[in-house]
């Protein structure tokens, strides 16, 4: 089962691992998508920027018209006798402007201008040779900027010029700011970010307030390619809480896999309990039935002998010796009537089964009852029981048969654990609006362990397998319920060697 639970635990953890691990990447992943996505943003809006003020500038020619390529179509239709022709362009020009525009301290820049042309002309040729061709009947002219080869141009020249122009002077914090907040949202990173740019590896003025770099926690991408599509600069940001957010991400997950382990480690842990209770009731079944056994073997033989004995002729003609045996035998049959009885008492109670009915009693009446059921014993053993009963208030509710049991139990608990001769004292005093009543014995006294466990049911201190001391383990059980059902309270304070004392605490009636 153990090796079942750390197998589960070692599955879970590691699919939680992987699972953080596949969280990160794709935050990773998101993110550096987004830096790329900012970058080109920005480059697009500076050329933007400039392309659009440059075609709104005047620009002085330096060169005549180059025509860099020219395109010719001869086509003759016999069927409606016509042909056409098209042809079509592209000159290039070159210019000189002014560098203000850049803001890069140079006198001037050479622009080259692409323009495009192309016309459209059908002529009839009924009744004429290709070669004598009249005025068309139809003419389309069409010319202009070829846009996208001029911006090609333009973008080249552009950043060659703006490499040189200091980052800071490019883009804006704010700009920055605005751009990852908006593309983050989209990817659903809706936390609080830091950010720069770096040159050569190297802080420049670009960067938010807190930016810190750190080589394992930092996502960077370039920025600023120039026209060797070559760049010197990096676009970096990181998340002081990327941690806790990509917990967030699988953090369902983690409490439901947390959330089943606990409950496994708990059914196990109860099963185990269960497994263990189990085997120690067996075990204090076993140890029950051993002592009742033996408790019973004693009597029963006894009782035998006696029998054997009053059989024998010599004997029974002897009247003495018989109301002896007699004796003997109904002695041990009360022994282990009462023995029978404090385990149907038990019984009952656990199944509360057992009516007590409670009147006003005087506990130092109850007391002097249970005396003459046990001074016998105590005198036979040439040992002593002395009173001091100086409680003024001694009126409880109690049943007088039940509560006289658990006064006669204390006592033959002292009786049994003084190996010598017993010296017991009981004392009653008022507390408060209560009254104790203790038993206390010069015995053996047990263990603090023992004492903790003394008024459970069965239980019994071991001393190996010597019975020198008789019982099953119930008196002290019993007490505790009845103690208990009387609204009291029931302790012991022992020593090992030296005693132990029993204190009983009930509420005292008007």
């Amino acid at each position: 089962m153990s090796l079942s639970l750390i197998g589960i635990i070692s599955i879970q953890a590691y699919y939680i691992n992987d699972s953080v691990k596949n969280e990160r990447n794709r935050f990773k992943s998101n993110v550096v998508t987004v830096l790329n996505n900012v970058s080109n943003t920005i480059e697009e809006n500076e050329f933007e920027k400039y392309f659009t003020e440059y075609l709104s500038l005047d620009k002085e020619k330096k060169a005549d018209e180059e025509a860099v390529s020219q395109l010719l179509i001869y086509r003759k239709n016999n069927t409606t006798k016509e042909t056409l022709i098209y042809k079509s362009n592209v000159l290039q020009e070159d210019f000189k402007l002014s560098s203000s525009l850049f803001d890069i301290g140079l006198d001037s820049l050479d622009i080259t201008n692409i323009i495009g042309s192309s016309s459209t002309e059908i002529y009839s040729n009924s009744e004429s040779t290709d070669r004598e061709l009249k005025s068309p009947i139809s003419k389309i002219i069409r010319s202009g900027t070829i846009d996208e080869a001029q911006k090609l141009s333009f973008e080249k020249n552009f950043k060659e010029v703006l490499k040189r122009k200091p980052v800071h002077k490019r883009v804006s914090e704010e700009e920055i700011r605005a751009l990852l907040a908006e593309k983050l949202e989209k990817y659903g990173i809706g936390i609080d970010f830091e950010f720069a740019i770096y040159g050569n590896d190297l802080a420049t003025k670009v960067h938010s307030d807190n930016f810190e770099y750190h080589e394992d926690a930092t996502f960077g991408v370039p920025i600023f390619y120039d026209e060797n599509n070559r760049s010197l600069y990096r676009l970096l940001v990181n998340f002081p809480d990327d941690r806790k957010f990509i917990l967030s991400g699988v953090l369902g997950m983690i409490s439901l896999s947390v959330v089943f382990t606990l409950i496994i480690i708990l059914a196990s842990g109860l099963a185990l309990y269960q497994l263990v209770k189990q085997r120690k009731i067996s075990e204090i079944k076993t140890d029950f039935i051993n002592n009742m056994t033996h408790e019973f073997k004693t009597p029963i033989a006894t009782i035998n002998l006696a029998l054997d004995a009053i059989k024998n002729p010599k004997i029974i003609d002897d009247k003495e010796k018989v109301v002896r045996y007699l004796s003997m035998i109904k002695e041990e049959n009360k022994r282990m009537h009462a023995q029978v009885e404090n385990v149907l008492r038990i019984s009952k109670l656990e199944k509360n089964e057992l009516n007590i009915n409670k009147d006003r009693v005087d506990l130092h009446d109850l007391v002097e009852d249970a005396l003459t059921h046990v001074e016998l014993i105590v005198e036979d053993r040439q040992g002593y029981i002395k009173t001091f009963l100086n409680a003024e208030k001694t009126s409880v509710l109690a049943n007088e048969t039940h509560f006289t049991n658990v006064i006669v139990n204390m006592l033959d608990n002292a009786i049994k654990y003084s190996p010598e001769a017993p010296q017991i004292e009981v004392y009653t005093e008022n507390v408060g609006t209560n009254v104790l009543l203790k038993v206390k014995d010069h015995g053996s006294g047990m263990s603090k362990a023992a004492a903790k466990k003394v008024f459970e049911k069965f239980y019994r201190e071991h001393t190996g397998n010597i019975h020198n001391v008789k019982g099953h383990g119930l008196g002290l059980a019993y007490v505790k319920r009845i103690v208990e059902d009387h609204q009291g309270h029931v302790s012991v304070e022992s020593e090992k060697d030296k005693g132990s004392t029993f204190t009983i605490k009930l509420p005292l009636i008007s």
